[in-house]
């Protein structure tokens, strides 16, 4: 099968980037499927590091398609921001390597002040934790039908008249929507037409219909990589409800956000930390609001990569992760960070649940039972080498083979990637992956 599709497995911020794009020499197409501008992806490559949160991983590699599809909601400024970026620093190809589906969804200007409105009526643990980037009230329109703007409509002769429109029928939800001492921002319709027509232009050489250029490609046998964005604890359907994102971020969505069939997909690469992290309100069963969970935070630098919002820290939820393996169909699993928990003596693994007495290994369906969750925990030794320099397994103290040993049997899935650092040597490939060890 000529499809591998990279995803997350915990809610988010697993280092999915690194290896997208470790893998991306070896494909001929790469596919962000779902998501937006709320998915930060940070890839090193030797001394640089790049931070991109809506253009795919892929662009950084010259000679292969880079692909918005679909399912994705885009911010047409930030996908010039980001390409100007890039252009600046010498990366080569941008003009002809990037496409962008005629049928994504534009976040316009309503769409952030609604993000602004509901955040500010909504504090405290229960705040979902947006970012503010106008991904859900997009996605919501998405839905809605009626108010939506997809980029191909950027193009219509009609668009100034659909803005006016659709600023006549939001200012008024904008207004009843804002804390009654505080007046929204007005919507100018003409200025919004002329700001996103100028976008249009700008980015019209990327924007084709993706959905009939990945089928064909897929019919063809070319390779396709596909990329998650999120994790799949905040798929909308399957996730943390409602602590989600607005999207499909599990495997699940692999086809319905770019169009190709799921049977392209050869092979499923699941991507979880070596522990867990969390942004953004919702339960979290094994964190750690104490020592421990600082030195996880301070040891992996664990502030979000579009945000910087300090991330929430815990040890590692093997009953979580065995849940979306299963939800993704996932053949393998990366194992990132793993040099994080290194001077951590004792280390602890979550193998099952116990929730009202009972104890069980299924993962909840509703956030009101993971609340009541009681996490039963594995001691597992823990080692004190520094693995940033090791190259191949047999470089592991034994305490950190052991550790992920253990990962492989509870999540029931064999490790086919190691990472002990963000540079891209810092990546041990086993398994199906190893051959492409001497090309990384």
């Amino acid at each position: 099968m000529p499809g591998t599709c990279v995803i997350g497995l915990q809610w988010g911020d697993e280092a999915k980037g690194k290896i997208v794009d470790i893998l991306t020499p070896q494909h001929d197409f790469v596919v962000r499927y779902q998501g937006g501008a709320n998915a930060g992806h940070t890839v090193v490559v030797g001394k640089e590091v790049y931070k991109l949160s809506l253009l795919p991983s892929g662009v950084l590699t010259e000679g292969v398609t880079s692909v918005i599809a679909g399912g994705v909601v885009v911010n047409p400024a930030k996908a010039i921001e980001e390409l100007d970026e890039l252009a600046s620093r010498g990366v080569q190809g941008l003009e002809q390597n990037l496409k962008i589906s005629d049928r994504a969804h534009v976040i316009l200007p309503w769409h952030f002040a609604e993000d602004r409105a509901l955040d500010g009526a909504v504090k405290g643990d229960e705040s979902i934790g947006t970012t503010q980037r106008g991904i859900g009230p997009c996605y919501r329109d998405k839905v809605a039908r009626s108010h939506a703007v997809r980029f191909g409509d950027l193009y219509r002769d009609d668009l100034r008249s659909r803005i006016e429109h659709i600023v006549a029928a939001k200012t008024p939800v904008l207004r009843a929507m804002s804390p009654a001492e505080s007046e929204p921002p007005p919507l100018d319709a003409a200025a919004i037409y002329e700001q996103y027509r100028a976008f249009a232009e700008r980015l019209r050489p990327h924007v084709c219909d993706t959905t009939e250029l990945l089928l064909t490609a897929a019919e063809a046998g070319k390779r396709i990589l596909f990329e998650g964005a999120q994790g799949a604890l905040l798929d909308v359907d399957h996730g943390t409800y409602p602590y989600v994102t607005s999207s499909n971020s599990s495997g699940v969505g692999v086809a319905s956000g770019s169009g190709v069939p799921s049977k392209y997909v050869g092979h499923m690469i699941g991507v979880v930390k070596a522990y867990s992290t969390r942004v953004g309100g919702g339960p979290f069963p094994t964190e750690q609001d104490n020592a421990y969970g600082q030195q996880l935070r301070d040891q992996g630098n664990e502030y979000g990569t579009v945000t910087r919002r300090p991330r929430r820290c815990g040890w590692l939820d093997a009953v979580a992760v065995r849940y979306t393996a299963r939800l993704g169909g996932v053949d393998s699993i990366a194992v990132m960070l793993l040099d994080v928990l290194s001077g951590v003596k004792d280390l602890q693994i979550c193998t099952a649940y116990e929730i009202d007495g009972h104890r069980t290994n299924a993962f909840p369906s509703h956030v009101d039972e993971l609340r009541r969750v009681k996490p039963i925990y594995e001691t597992v030794e823990g080692w004190s080498e520094d693995l940033t320099a090791c190259r191949s397994m047999e470089d592991f103290p034994p305490a950190a083979l052991a550790y992920l040993k253990r990962v492989s049997e509870l999540v029931e899935r064999p490790v086919s990637l190691v990472s002990v650092g963000p540079g891209r040597d810092q990546t041990i490939l086993l398994g199906e992956l190893a051959p492409l060890a001497a090309t990384t």
